[in-house]
Formats: structure tokens, sequence, C-alpha cells
């Protein structure tokens, strides 16, 4: 939606993916961090599924957050020092675990702060991340892609950390975020302003990977 300014430190956020990237251009990019297991995407799914929520289970965790509060103070995993890697698995283990103990004694489970515990966790780490990767690489740009990035109280926060940090923060419409296709033709439109392409025997590929310049 706005033209983007180079370097910058992008981050991935969806079912399938939760990444950092360093940027130099559109297609001279290195990723810096990863997640380890679950995507946050699918954490999401995962622990809507133990509080009865329908799936996709993000956008309505999103919800209830917005409603409870932080009362059961679930872990927030930074890993290593200095490693710009997620992981959620053990995250999501400690919510069902948990809510499982709560039920064995029968003590009544608030949708609504089991869903802010658990974002306020996922964000947390994911803004702090963010962050200190822009940092790190000393650049001044964020951009922020995926369906996870229409999470609402994602938004707020980094928005909240980039204005506090100097970090010029550029997110799409939370209806774009969930747009294949859109992301798909934005890059088939770089790789063609490069003058890189393939020929009539490319398959469907949906693993395929940009080429580093």
């Amino acid at each position: 939606e706005q033209p983007l300014t180079f370097p910058l430190i992008s981050l991935i956020v969806s079912g399938g993916h939760t990444e950092l990237v360093y940027m130099k251009n559109h297609l001279d990019f290195e990723v810096i961090g990863e997640t380890r297991d679950d995507a946050v995407g699918e954490a999401y799914d995962k622990v809507a599924r133990t509080i009865n929520l329908p799936y996709p289970g993000g956008p309505h965790i999103d919800r209830l957050a917005a409603k409870g509060k932080d009362i059961y103070d679930f872990p927030r995993v930074w890993l290593e020092k200095d490693s710009y890697d997620f992981s959620f698995s053990g995250l999501k283990s400690a919510v069902i675990n948990k809510l499982h103990n709560l039920r064995q004694k029968n003590i009544e489970i608030v949708a609504e702060d089991v869903a802010t515990s658990f974002q306020n966790s996922v964000v947390e780490v994911l803004v702090g991340k963010a962050v200190s990767a822009c940092e790190a690489y000393d650049v001044k740009h964020l951009i922020v892609a995926g369906g996870v990035a229409s999470n609402k109280g994602l938004r707020a926060a980094l928005n909240n950390a980039c204005k506090d940090n100097d970090i010029n923060l550029r997110i799409p419409s939370p209806n774009l975020c969930t747009d294949n296709a859109a992301m798909i033709g934005a890059a088939a439109y770089n790789l063609y302003v490069a003058g890189q392409f393939s020929d009539l025997n490319l398959n469907a590929d949906p693993s395929l990977e940009l080429p580093y310049s």
C-alpha cells in the first residue's frame, strides 16, 4: 500500500510462518529468525480449540483478549540471548496443562482471561524480538505481513513499541494481511521488474523460494 524504505526488518506472522527477515531490497534478504516448532497462527488455533472456539481461532482469541485479564502468567519464550528464533510449542503446552489442571479441580475457566494471558505472552515476544532486530541491524523501518498481522492486539503493541523506539512501522490493511494472492502478485511483480523469469516448464510449487540476489 506504501513504498518500502530499505534496509528494513520484516516480521512475518501467519498460520504457517513466523520469521524475522533482514531486507536490503525486495530480492536481497536474509532470514535472521524463524520458529523452531509451531508457527504463531498454528498456536492460536490450538489454544482456541482448548477453550472451544471455532476455527480459525486467531480472530476469536483476539476478540476475547480485549475483554479479559492477564491472570495466568503464561511463559514468555525468549530462547538463547540474542536469538531471533521463536518457539510457541512450550507456550501452547503450558496453556493446555493449565486448563487441564483447572478442570481437574473444578475451577471455573474464564475464556477471556485465557485469551488475554495467551495473547499477551505471544505479542510481548513478537514485538520484543522485532524491535531488538531493528536495533541490532541499525534499521528504522519495520514491516509486518501474514494473517496474524491483522491481530488488533499485535498491531496496537507494535504501534506503541515503534513510536517509543523511533521505528517507522508499516502494516497492511487487515483485509490484505490474509490475501495470499496479493502477496504472490507483489512477489511476482518484483521478480518481473528484476527480469527474473521461468520458462513454461515451471509447475505449480507451493514451497517455491524466491531467489536471493
